[in-house]
């Protein structure tokens, strides 16, 4: 068995809060409430290391259904960077990755390193962010899904079959979590034309996933979520740079270019309708 500077081991539920909190010291901005949809996405999936029994960093290497697997949360605490401590996570990381097409959003700057450690660049994400104009919900076909139900129902088979288009893995465990957020779909016809979740986040609101068959639908849903918001904060969107109707969808609200990623993957980029994406889940876990 290799040999490691630090002890790593998966983290216990209680440790992920910790995890998103780091992140979010990170700038980062996950969702208040992010932990525990992650958490059960892959209760295993979530790395500490420890120093003498003190945590020193963490990462993720989470797997899903098919094959497919995502990594993030790779911070170590400023005080013990330099010492080859990240080295160790990766490491174990991607060991658990192994026979997975693991997928990441890393750092621009990053990209040779990404490169050399042999994953391959997809494509570009950015993270737009803003305070749209107000808008309201006024599309008939857009309904209200999960827990809080306005009474138009949308099963959540209908919702799962849909962001299966979207996603490379069948995630049941995190969308039964994950629409506990505030959700709306648009059906027309008798038929799911796409759906959003929208979460209050350590700055503002983020809105993910924004899935829709179109630039039309898209914008009926956005309209929906940032009505949620109450003009209480800004509002982030993480959108794939080759769909350019996501892009102008965010561009045409008043949301600015925050920062970017490079999508990564250790194998091909899944074969999803990318031109569906208007918004990433999120950048911790694909």
């Amino acid at each position: 068995m290799p040999r490691y500077r630090v002890d790593i081991r998966a983290m216990k539920r209680e440790e992920v809060d910790w995890a998103v909190q780091l992140a979010a010291k990170e700038g980062w901005n996950p969702g208040l409430s992010d932990a525990e949809c992650f958490y059960r996405t892959d209760p295993e999936g979530f790395l500490i290391g420890l120093l003498d029994g003190e945590p020193v960093g963490c990462i993720s290497a989470v797997r899903y259904p098919e094959g497919f697997g995502f990594m993030g949360f790779y911070i170590v605490l400023p005080e013990h960077r330099g010492k080859g401590y990240s080295l160790d996570l990766w490491k174990v990381a991607m060991d658990r990755m192994q026979g997975y097409n693991a997928g990441g959003d890393g750092v621009v700057e990053m990209i040779p390193k990404y490169l050399s450690a042999g994953f391959n660049l997809a494509y570009r994400n950015i993270r737009y962010g803003g305070s749209p104009p107000s808008l309201a919900r006024n599309s008939p076909d857009v309904v209200q899904i999960g827990p809080n139900s306005d009474g138009l129902h949308v099963t959540f088979d209908e919702v799962a079959a849909y962001d299966r288009r979207c996603f490379p893995a069948p995630r049941d465990s995190f969308l039964r979590c994950w629409l506990n957020n505030p959700s709306y779909a648009v059906v027309s016809d008798g038929r799911l034309k796409g759906y959003g979740t929208i979460r209050r986040c350590w700055e503002g609101f983020k809105i993910g996933p924004l899935f829709a068959d179109d630039a039309a639908v898209a914008d009926e849903l956005f309209r929906a979520l940032c009505h949620r918001t109450d003009g209480e904060g800004p509002v982030f969107l993480d959108v794939p740079e080759p769909n350019a109707a996501a892009v102008k969808l965010a561009e045409s609200n008043g949301l600015k270019k925050v920062f970017e990623t490079a999508r990564i993957y250790t194998g091909p980029a899944p074969d999803i309708d990318l031109d569906k994406v208007f918004g990433v889940t999120t950048f911790e876990l694909g």
